[in-house]
């Protein structure tokens, strides 16, 4: 009997992690390392880097993730930008970071800031431009950046 209800355990366990989705912000992370570590890479590849300030509870910031992965702007963000996920909790998290790169984060996630490779913020949402990504949806999320990369 105890074999059994071990073994209902495990399924039930494996069947749970296989149907939640993955997390696309690193809960634990050290965001200032990381934006360290990938703005000391972004300089030897010339490219800017992309912070992006979200939740993991949050429809939207997981819309913009599922874009950056697999939809229209995916080719377009892996070409042009070095990519650091910023989580920021229930809004107590990290929120001096957005601050320090000129990020509000009062109008909604996700939230980004473009950072030239010396670190300087050459572009920031503040308006709350993709706090509804599900209504952009997958081309008008492409379109965005788009006019993001054009302008920097």
């Amino acid at each position: 009997m105890r074999r059994l209800f071990a073994a209902f355990l495990l399924s039930a366990a494996a069947t749970a992690a296989l149907a939640s989705p993955s997390a696309s912000y690193d809960e634990a992370a050290d965001a200032r390392a990381d934006i360290q570590a990938t703005l000391a890479a972004a300089q030897q590849e010339k490219r800017p880097v992309l912070l992006v300030f979200g939740a993991n509870w949050c429809g939207d910031c997981k819309m913009l993730d599922q874009s950056f992965k697999e939809g229209a702007a995916a080719p377009l963000i892996a070409k042009h930008f070095k990519v650091v996920k910023i989580d920021v909790g229930r809004f107590v998290k990290n929120v001096d970071i957005a601050e320090q790169y000129g990020v509000t984060l009062k109008k909604g996630i996700p939230a980004v800031a473009v950072l030239s490779t010396q670190g300087k913020p050459v572009y920031v949402t503040n308006g709350g431009e993709l706090s509804s990504a599900r209504k952009l949806g997958d081309q008008g999320i492409y379109e965005f950046f788009s006019k993001v990369v054009a302008g920097s």
